[in-house]
């Protein structure tokens, strides 16, 4: 390894004649591995032993111990001290990090090729385990192999990677140079199958619905839209499971649901991504105040086998998300943080004044939306229900079984982001194609993420659905608050990017 690979750790700054000459510099070694009879791409390295498992076998040696134990690894090569006849080389797979510990009197001719291995390259290495003089687990190595030869220079290795564009555009970069962002996407990974195993346990059944449909709906946002060459017809991709997995609920299978992609035409923002994951589950005989217990039971239990604890830290403070959330209705906490009654100014203009809007194809659903989501949510830390939402706002929720004019709708608040949403769903299809008439309206005022009229929907709830709960819980957001990310963009392995 030559001494101009202290120079790539800047690679990325440096200007372009010179990072020019860094990958020529790998490109000659490539050659020259190729050239000694290297095969610098091989098909496998049988019989790896994980770094963290080495590690864990020898922990409490003595400085300068050695052992009869041989280990056979692999990884990525981290950094590298050392230079005439001995080298120390730090190789990290996705479990840890160990030292190398090479010398010439032991690796002989293989020794010498060492000088064509560079920061990135991933190499496989068989030696006994041994603690060197000051403490520090090695594998003093009497074998290597290249395994892939990094044609490019890593991010740096003594600042790690931390300019943010490219840490979203590059992602690959992000993981080699950050554990941070490593540990993240692992606990996303733990949150998705903690979720199911939720799910799993009180008797939920997963299915799997289209993701291109005839006509998208569910939710109140504007699609991406396609065309299928071979059935000739315009498609959509789905911004919502929920009519499909009602029509699961009106066939008999009472607890249904479904972990995957939707897909919404709008702006990007720390809480939106174009494509994102969610979470909806419908149960049979259950209405809103059961979904929000189950809600509280599931949230909770999933951080406690995550994080260790059913609590996260968000603001500089630290928030329980044990139950019960705190519960407040969609009037009172707009009352209270604007001064504003929804329930006086039931006029759309009259509201519109009180506003001050000037979005004329803004209907009164909308505006409530608008002034709930600038003067209430940032202010929902706590893990909060907001309560019973006006019907213009819920073409899919029941009507309130108390309160005329709203629906049994809670949408779920924690560190000032919504979460979760749910309704005690609407069974009755002759209420259900007035609503869709409602929409219809909004459509004409020119609400793009008005619901369209579904009439197959409506024929499939007049084969009969059963009193049915809903939720839909977005993954990635609950990902944002178990790790104390800012954006959306921190837990989405790959976001979407302007150009």
């Amino acid at each position: 390894m030559s001494d101009s690979e202290n120079q790539e750790a800047g690679a990325a700054d440096s200007p372009a004649e010179g990072f020019a000459g860094i990958l020529a510099e790998r490109r000659e070694k490539l050659d020259r591995l190729r050239a000694a009879g290297v095969d610098p791409f091989p098909h496998s390295f049988p019989q790896r032993e994980e770094i963290a498992s080495v590690l864990d076998a020898h922990q409490g040696l003595e400085a300068g111990a050695e052992t009869d134990s041989v280990h056979r690894i692999a990884g990525r090569i981290a950094g590298r001290r050392g230079h005439g006849k001995a080298a120390f080389i730090d190789l990290r797979d996705a479990t840890g990090q160990i030292q190398i510990h090479a010398k010439a009197d032991v690796l002989g001719d293989q020794y010498g090729l060492l000088e064509d291995l560079d920061l990135g390259d991933f190499i496989g290495i068989e030696g006994r385990a041994i603690v060197t003089r000051r403490g520090q687990l090695s594998i003093e190595a009497t074998t290597w192999q290249v395994l892939t030869k990094a044609l490019r220079p890593p991010p740096d290795k003594f600042h790690g990677l931390e300019d943010t564009e490219t840490r979203y555009r590059r992602r690959e970069l992000d993981l080699i140079a950050n554990e941070d962002s490593r540990e993240v996407f692992r606990v996303r990974a733990r949150t998705v199958s903690e979720v199911r195993r939720w799910l799993d346990d009180h008797g939920f059944f997963e299915v799997e619905t289209p993701v291109l449909q005839p006509l998208y709906g569910g939710a109140l946002a504007r699609p991406f839209v396609t065309h299928h060459n071979a059935l000739d017809r315009q498609l959509y991709l789905r911004i919502a499971t929920e009519l499909y997995l009602k029509r699961c609920v009106v066939g008999g299978i009472d607890k249904v649901y479904e972990l995957g992609k939707d897909f919404r035409n709008e702006g990007i923002s720390m809480k939106h991504n174009p494509e994102f994951t969610m979470l909806e589950w419908y149960e049979a005989y259950a209405d809103y105040n059961d979904t929000a217990a189950g809600l509280e039971d599931l949230v909770s239990g999933v951080a406690a086998r995550v994080l260790g604890k059913a609590e996260i830290e968000r603001y500089g403070q630290t928030i329980s998300l044990a139950a019960p959330w705190h519960r407040v209705t969609l009037r009172d906490a707009i009352l209270e943080h604007s001064g504003i009654d929804i329930d006086e100014l039931t006029d759309r203009d009259a509201l519109s004044n009180a506003l001050g809007n000037e979005d004329e194809t803004a209907g009164w659903g909308k505006l409530v939306d608008t002034v709930f989501s600038k003067s209430v949510e940032p202010k929902l830390v706590e893990p909060t229900f907001i309560l019973d939402y006006p019907e213009e706002l819920s073409p899919f929720a029941k009507q309130h079984r108390d309160k005329p004019g709203k629906v049994e709708r809670w949408e779920a608040f924690i560190g000032g982001v919504e979460i979760a949403n749910s309704f005690t769903e609407l069974n009755d299809p002759d209420e259900q194609r007035r609503r869709f008439e409602q929409q219809a309206a909004e459509i004409d005022r020119g609400d793009e993420e008005a619901q369209p009229f579904d009439e197959s929907f409506i024929e499939a709830l007049e084969q009969g659905m059963p009193p049915t709960g809903g939720v839909g819980l977005g993954i990635d957001r609950l990902v944002m608050m178990l790790t104390g990310a800012a954006s959306l963009r921190e837990v989405v392995l790959f976001p979407a990017m302007r150009d």
